[in-house]
């Protein structure tokens, strides 16, 4: 700050500064003055320049003194010079008298001054009136009171005048001062103020520049016109590529790009013109041409004036998180594999359509498509193979509908086509949705190459049509999946339209599948034997067979609750049952002094469940009954599907002395190779060729050709079916198996068996005179 004090200061640092000039001038004018004196014979006036120099040299000297006694002791000193030398010199002396009053107004204030100025004219007056002094005026006495009175005036008018001159410029100068000490100070305050805001600039500046957010300040232009950027942080350089010199005075519009939302871009614009902030998220490119996700905030800047000069701009790269969205948007919405739309999104599209329909707005339909034989790819080329050719006929589903209809995998190899916009009649509706289901089916069937081998697949359908106003999505999907299985039930790569009796099948099967689970809990299911004999008509064992009443009621067939108990899984914990009543079964007839080997079916899900074997072994110890005395019924397929493990447990269960016979030989996988390498016992010649002994040679030939197999592999035969004695007496004479079928004993409980067994002991005649 500039060193701006008061007028006192400033009357101090002049007197100072005068003092020294005045000794200077002293010493120039004193001795010369002094030395003419003496040579003049004027020692009293010599006397009185010594006493003025030596004065002068006091002043000068003494700083320690106050201000105010210095400037006092130089006045006095400039008087008593002025008042001597008009006593000895004469008029001369005025020269004094004329300084201590300006020197007084210029050194103390405008009071002391004409304070000065009184005593210098009443001295004057004195001395004039008393003679000491000549003060005269012409034609006037020169100690007249009215020419002294004169002078006097005259000398204090031009004086006063001179002194009031200077006090007032003294005055306008210390007003000066003041201003001039009040801009200093406030250009200093203002010095400082810009010197923070300058600070505060810097580190918001450093603050901008090191933030990972892009910030961009761009000038408002109105109108159309682009708005010229003005600043660009580090982090805009970095993530755009452009440097700060090259953006600066363009437009961010070069930023823009194919995927840019132009009508995002509108909003901003819309935005900008109402002078409101907005915030939105569009894609930009980098100056290398990628593309970026970008959340641009941006907020106006006013000027003192009310007006929007500049926008801020803060721009934040969420590629990532747009990128993550979107991926967790296909993983709840899409499948994985095809890229097509999953359940979820299906259901909510078949929802809709579901809305249109209840709103007359037009029917639609769905396709519900099972691949057929897909498992049999999958397992024998593996699910690589398997999810090239799902990948391939999503392709196929898509390629085969319109644009507008939606194709969604559900999983595994089933696939919906939701076709829509059919029409607002049903009839109509149903025809072309048929008419474009066979176009479905038709693409399905043609053969798929992966890797440069061609597979042949089909697919069965169903279609489901919103018939009813209270149809919701799961009600479409169930009819349409039950039409499905009815398609693949009628021989597979065909179509059905849904039915009400097909609902009413399906909620049959489900009930079915329902009380046959707790069938084992209410006591309804029944072991039954079959005797089996040999050519003699002697019995050499039984078959295990199962029965069930429903309810308690209700005989159901086998060949109904037994598929059903296979492919619901029902059939592992109803196998175990069968096994141990079986065991039970066979200490009756043991006790009763009738014990024979019992013979059980096994389905192929049983054998392969992990704990067959283990199950097995257990029942045996738990009841008591020798392995030899347990015989287990396996079919062929079950040789086919998984040889290895197969064999692996029918050695493991055979080390116990668990014999095997072959169910059904004859209608499956026969082959020499299979029978080698298994444990076999027994083969079992199926009903379907005995029926046609004696009279059809192809069946004579068959049975001929097992019956020499199995003797020269060791086994024995058992031919079951025999329903007539023309066909027992035929096998008698033709290898003698044994034999298993109405003509000898119907199924029948273990206590009606151990009744028939008694009464043939009774009446040893043959079992065929028995009643069944």
């Amino acid at each position: 700050m500039l060193d701006f004090d008061d007028l006192a200061a400033w009357r101090m640092r002049i007197f100072t500064s005068l003092m020294s000039i005045v000794l200077v001038f002293a010493f120039c004018t004193a001795v010369p003055s002094a030395a003419l004196a003496l040579f003049r014979g004027r020692a009293d006036v010599a006397l009185m320049d010594a006493l003025a120099l030596v004065w002068i040299l006091a002043i000068w000297r003494f700083d320690a003194l106050s201000y105010t006694a210095r400037v006092l002791n130089f006045l006095a000193m400039l008087f008593v010079i002025g008042v001597a030398s008009m006593m000895m010199v004469g008029a001369i002396g005025l020269c004094y008298l004329v300084a201590p009053p300006i020197l007084a107004v210029i050194l103390l204030g405008m009071r002391p001054g004409f304070v000065a100025l009184g005593v210098c004219a009443g001295c004057m007056m004195v001395l004039g009136l008393a003679g000491h002094s000549e003060l005269s005026v012409s034609n006037l006495p020169h100690d007249s009171f009215l020419g002294v009175s004169i002078f006097v005036l005259n000398f204090t008018c031009v004086v006063g005048f001179v002194t009031l001159a200077c006090g007032r410029l003294l005055k306008g100068l210390s007003r000066s001062l003041d201003d001039v000490q009040g801009f200093a100070e406030s250009l200093e305050e203002r010095q400082a103020s810009l010197h923070a805001v300058n600070s505060d600039l810097n580190l918001t500046s450093a603050a901008l520049a090191g933030l990972n957010d892009m910030v961009v300040i761009v000038n408002a232009v109105q109108g159309e016109g682009a708005n010229p950027v003005m600043f660009a942080n580090a982090a805009f350089e970095h993530r755009s590529g452009y440097t700060a010199r090259e953006i600066i005075g363009t437009s961010l519009r070069c930023l823009y790009g194919p995927d840019t939302d132009r009508a995002t871009v509108a909003r901003i614009a819309a935005a900008m013109a109402r002078c409101e902030g907005t915030k939105e998220q569009l894609v930009l490119y980098t100056r290398a041409g990628l593309p970026r996700w970008i959340e641009v905030d941006m907020v106006p800047f006013s000027s003192e004036g009310g007006a929007i000069s500049h926008w801020v701009i803060v721009g934040h790269d969420v590629t990532e998180q747009r990128h993550a969205s979107e991926a967790i948007h296909r993983l709840a919405f899409y499948d994985v594999l095809t890229g097509l739309p999953n359940r979820r999104l299906l259901t909510e599209r078949l929802d809709a359509m579901l809305a249109r329909a209840r709103g007359a707005r037009g029917f639609g339909c769905i396709l519900y498509i099972d691949l057929d034989n897909f498992k049999a790819v999958n397992d024998a080329r593996g699910h690589a193979t398997g999810d090239l050719m799902l990948k391939c006929v999503a392709e196929r589903l898509r390629a085969a509908v319109r644009p507008t209809d939606t194709v969604a995998r559900l999983g595994g190899d089933e696939f919906v086509v939701l076709l829509e916009d059919l029409g607002r009649d049903c009839v109509g509706a149903a025809a072309l949705a048929r008419s474009m289901a066979e176009q479905v089916r038709s693409s399905l069937a043609l053969p798929v190459e992966i890797e440069g081998q061609a597979y042949r697949s089909s697919g069965s359908i169903g279609m489901a049509l919103p018939t009813r106003p209270e149809h919701s999505a799961h009600d479409l999907l169930r009819e349409a999946d039950t039409a499905m299985y009815q398609a693949k039930a009628a021989g597979r790569n065909g179509i059905a339209l849904f039915e009400s009796a097909m609902l009413v099948a399906a909620e049959e099967a489900l009930t079915l599948e329902r009380d046959l689970a707790t069938a084992v809990e209410r006591g309804e299911l029944a072991l039954h034997l079959q005797l089996q004999v040999d050519s003699d008509e002697r019995p050499v064992g039984a078959e295990a067979l199962l029965r069930w009443r429903r309810g308690g009621v209700t005989p159901v067939g086998p060949d109904v609750f037994i598929p059903l108990a296979e492919s619901t899984g029902l059939i592992v914990p109803i196998g175990a049952w069968v096994l141990r009543e079986a065991c039970l079964a066979w200490h009756e007839l043991a006790l009763a002094g009738h014990a024979m080997p019992l013979s059980i079916n096994v389905s192929p899900r049983q054998f392969g469940d992990p704990g067959f074997v283990a199950g097995v072994r257990a029942t045996l110890l738990e009841t008591g009954v020798s392995p030899h005395d347990i015989m287990l019924e396996v079919t062929e397929g079950l040789l086919v599907d998984d040889l290895e493990q197969t064999a692996v447990n029918m050695r493991e269960l055979a080390a116990l002395g668990v014999r095997f016979s072959i169910d059904d030989f004859g209608t499956g996988y026969s082959n020499l190779a299979y029978l080698s390498k298994m444990p076999l016992h027994e083969l079992k010649i199926d009903r379907s060729l005995i029926s046609g002994l004696p009279g059809d040679a192809n069946a004579v030939a068959i049975v001929h050709s097992i019956l020499a197999m199995a003797s020269h592999l060791g086994l024995r035969v058992m031919a079951e079916g025999i329903e007539t004695a023309a066909q027992a007496r035929f096998l008698a004479s033709h290898g003698a198996p044994c034999m298993q079928g109405y003509l000898f004993c119907r199924p029948m409980s273990v206590a009606q068996l151990l009744s028939l067994l008694d009464a043939r002991l009774e009446a040893p005649e043959s079992l065929e005179a028995l009643p069944a």
